[in-house]
């Protein structure tokens, strides 16, 4: 059954019809005969809010007949049944003009966004969904509307050492951010070839995000700050999974229904701060990855998403009820859960990226 929301939708339809009916009962039952004229004159403007411009042309040819029917059947005739007519042509026409300004208006933007999306996309492809002995899917909502992606970031490939993943999270959010990912996405796609350990790969991406960072110091594309990130290494076998985390939220293991946080027993500075690691070289961490565990890495748009009472989002329990899921259906679901917990509130870029091993 519909509610008041479907019958508030159904209001711009029906009022064009309704104006120009009102429109002709005024001209014709009206003391006098012009109270029906601004009626029919604004039929083709609320018609042009809903109607194609076919039918808000049809419809301002019928209001202007329609004036030119209710004046002569009023007894106007001559310059008074000309000017009638005129009157609710002239501002028939205004509204078409309108009609076709917000048309193209509208088509020029909706081609702006499509070559946005592609071009973001372009930036952060979507990572296979099948690769090795893992099943990946991945969710992202940015925080800025219309955009497709933000300051978060993740990658996914196989490498000579095994499979390796990478989620992070640049200084800002939103488009300006955009730049920073494409930086960080790009040097880990390069160095995941090459680095022998997740620690060398670290250093390359720092080194990278340093560079790139100096050489636009002081440009209008000049990129954001530090990155956060965790990166992950699966060998081919998938029984292990290895983790090195610089400044970024832990990742969840999810195994036969339990959800584990893996926080790092030495936390590390995000990548590009210019800043020497509190606790020497950073330490890699490998846990047992048995067949249908899930790895869950978010960013902070998850574990930093808070309610209307300011209250963080308990990642852990939300993903409670969710280990015997499929990953695609894992992601939907902790991105559904987060957006009931913020009231539908994008505060921050949102990312999501969960690893199943297989049987």
């Amino acid at each position: 059954m519909g509610g008041p929301a479907d019958g508030l939708g159904r209001v711009p339809y029906v009022a064009p019809p309704l104006l120009l009916l009102s429109g002709v009962a005024a001209g014709v039952f009206s003391p006098k005969p012009y109270y029906g004229l601004p009626l029919l004159a604004c039929t083709s403007m609320v018609a042009g809010m809903s109607y194609s411009f076919r039918s808000t042309a049809l419809f301002a040819f019928v209001a202007s007949v329609a004036a030119a029917g209710a004046a002569g059947y009023a007894g106007r005739e001559g310059a008074a049944l000309l000017i009638d007519v005129i009157a609710v042509l002239v501002v028939s026409l205004v509204g078409l003009w309108i009609k076709w300004l917000v048309d193209r208006q509208g088509r020029n933007l909706a081609l702006a966004l499509t070559v946005a999306e592609a071009a973001q996309r372009a930036v952060l492809p979507a990572p296979p969904t099948d690769i090795g002995p893992l099943k990946v899917a991945d969710r992202y909502v940015a925080a800025q509307i219309g955009a497709a992606i933000g300051g978060d970031l993740y990658a996914l490939q196989e490498s000579p050492f095994g499979i390796r993943a990478m989620i992070g999270d640049v200084r800002g959010k939103g488009l300006p951010a955009v730049s920073a990912v494409s930086v960080a996405v790009g040097a880990f796609r390069e160095a995941a070839e090459h680095a022998p350990t997740l620690h060398d790969l670290a250093d390359r991406l720092d080194r990278a995000l340093d560079r790139e960072g100096e050489r636009r110091r002081d440009t209008a594309d000049d990129i954001e700050g530090f990155v956060t990130a965790l990166l992950v290494q699966i060998p081919v076998t998938g029984d292990t999974v290895t983790v090195l985390n610089r400044g970024h939220p832990p990742p969840y293991l999810l195994h036969e229904g339990n959800v584990v946080c893996l926080e790092p027993t030495h936390p590390e500075l995000p990548l590009s701060t210019g800043l020497d690691s509190p606790n020497g070289e950073p330490v890699e961490e490998t846990f047992p990855f048995a067949p249908d565990d899930s790895l869950v890495l978010v960013t902070d748009g998850v574990t930093e998403a808070r309610n209307a009472e300011g209250t963080f989002f308990d990642v852990e329990r939300g993903l409670g009820g969710l280990a015997s899921r499929g990953p695609g259906a894992l992601a939907d679901a902790l991105v559904e859960a987060v957006t009931e917990w913020t009231g539908g509130q994008r505060q921050d870029d949102m990312a999501v990226l969960v690893l199943t091993r297989g049987r």
